[in-house]
């Protein structure tokens, strides 16, 4: 098999890990969005697992691409764009497909990683809100959504429970 068709390979296994992942993170964004916290540890499991796999994908798409450069006279470590720059078609085409398929799915994953970080800061900020306002009282909130304590209050809890 050319040392291109195997780099073609191992490029469509890292998109379809990488369609994985996206697809774990939305999962894991549903379970923080619906408050189901009971799966989150589960979900953030398989984020990391599915990224320790793309590690490794990615350390043999280096190793291949170093075969490819060299099979191409291009220099070792190349990036995507070298490689179809110095290949011939149909390969060129090919690469260049996998090339735009990764700006695709990088952007849809990076998306898809802002909004969990986002859920995640809210939800720490909700739970720090209502300890806070158990503890000693919240008079309410800024214009930035954060708690506003001045005056303490009795905390309505039946700390009998």
């Amino acid at each position: 098999m050319p040392p291109v068709e195997k780099l073609s390979q191992v490029l469509w296994r890292e998109r379809e890990l990488l369609d994985a992942l996206l697809y774990k993170l939305e999962v894991e964004q549903l379970v923080m969005a619906t408050g189901r916290t009971r799966w989150l540890l589960r979900a953030a499991q398989d984020v990391q697992r599915l990224i320790d796999v793309l590690k490794e994908t990615e350390m043999l798409r280096a190793v291949v691409s170093d075969e490819v450069a060299a099979s191409l006279g291009v220099p070792a470590n190349p990036s995507l764009q070298a490689l179809i720059d110095a290949a011939p078609e149909p390969w060129a085409s090919i690469l260049s497909d996998h090339r735009d398929a990764f700006l695709r799915i990088t952007a849809d994953l990076t998306a898809t990683a802002d909004a969990n970080r986002e859920l995640i800061t809210a939800g720490i900020r909700s739970a720090r809100e209502t300890l806070l306002n158990l503890t000693e009282g919240t008079d309410g909130y800024s214009a930035d959504g954060s708690a506003v304590t001045g005056l303490t209050r009795t905390p309505l809890l039946d700390q009998s429970l």
